[in-house]
């Protein structure tokens, strides 16, 4: 069997090896850079149900869309919550009847439906 030999002094687990020092030296190892979180997927698109839709104004409609937009560019999962719908969903709707029962569709165009 072939074994990986390791030096006997190799760095703690969550450390790694500072380039150009001698293994066991001071200062030869250095916390490991912690795992950089991944940014946001910048998805632009923001949709409701098609009976909401209706019922907001033009100003409220372009508001949603603008704050979606800017949060996506900027590489954000979510847009500001200052701009949160209230009454979009009806009181214990299931998932179920967000698939069986509302029109789910884009704000900056209703004619889309929300996957396209």
């Amino acid at each position: 069997m072939a074994f990986k030999i390791t030096s006997p002094l190799s760095c703690w687990k969550g450390y790694e090896r500072v380039p150009g020092t001698k293994p066991g030296e001071k200062g030869s190892c250095r916390k490991s850079s912690p795992v950089t979180k991944q940014k946001g997927g910048g998805t632009t698109k923001t949709c409701l149900p098609a009976s909401k839709i209706r019922s907001m104004s033009k100003e409220q409609r372009e508001k949603l869309v603008n704050s979606k937009k800017s949060a996506g560019a900027k590489g954000k999962y979510k847009r500001s919550s200052k701009t949160n719908v209230k009454g979009a969903r009806k009181k214990g709707a299931t998932l179920r009847d967000w698939f069986e029962k509302e029109d789910w569709r884009r704000v900056d165009d209703p004619s889309k439906k929300c996957g396209e």
